[in-house]
């Protein structure tokens, strides 16, 4: 059976962001919103300093929380072994947020459209606005890409909950998450976990692997290797 899921090679991620950069346009992610994100974290005391950079996503566990609790199963697995949310299901209970040990699941709280609807250039006279911007672009937002809406709602209704989805639309037609394939050092390795000659599969055979919060019971799909 299909496993699809993460390496993440700590001794390789340089901590740049473009992961998150990369995600946010990709999936028309809004401002304030993260479906990439990391923790920093340093220990020691000064001159002997440890600083720790670990990228973050959703880890489309095996036994995930948020599909558990969803009360519409809006939030389900499909047959690859992602966590997908369907939207048009969605009431917006929270319940998903609530349950997710990892904070992976955010709430879209306004209408992202109406928020790109300003009358006023940036500066008059030289700027156009965001209406003059959106009939010559065709586009609802900035850095709308239409191919997401290819498996899932290319802009979010207020009212629902949104999360990564491993970039589902590129992995049906063959390509890795966008997160992967932008990353400058190739720390992120995507593959299918239930194959052993996966990439994915080799370098956790090799290096072992490490996941968030293991005492959560939840298996996920996202593998650290090495530190950084």
């Amino acid at each position: 059976m299909t496993r699809y899921g993460m390496v993440i090679d700590l001794h390789k991620c340089v901590g740049c962001g473009a992961c998150q950069i990369a995600c946010k346009k990709e999936n028309n992610v809004d401002t304030g919103m993260f479906w990439s994100h990391h923790i920093i974290e340093e220990s020691g005391v000064f001159p002997h300093v440890r600083h720790e950079y670990t990228p973050t996503m959703c880890n489309h566990c095996a036994d995930a929380e948020c599909v558990r609790v969803c009360p519409t199963s809006a939030m389900h697995k499909d047959e690859n072994g992602l966590t997908l949310h369907e939207a048009s299901r969605c009431i917006g209970c929270k319940s998903c947020m609530m349950a997710c040990p990892y904070n992976a699941v955010s709430f879209n709280r306004k209408d992202v459209p109406r928020s790109w609807d300003d009358d006023e250039p940036a500066i008059p006279g030289c700027t156009s606005t965001a209406k003059e911007q959106q009939e010559k672009t065709g586009v609802p937002v900035p850095y709308y890409n239409k191919d997401r809406e290819a498996t899932y709602p290319g802009v979010r209704e207020v009212g629902t909950v949104e999360k990564c989805t491993m970039c589902d639309h590129r992995v049906k037609d063959g390509l890795v998450p966008y997160c992967a394939e932008v990353c400058p050092a190739q720390a992120r390795v995507f593959g299918d976990l239930g194959d052993p000659e996966s990439d994915a599969s080799r370098l956790l055979v090799r290096h072992g692997g490490q996941v968030l919060k293991p005492e959560a019971g939840t298996h996920p799909a996202v593998y650290y290797i090495r530190s950084f």
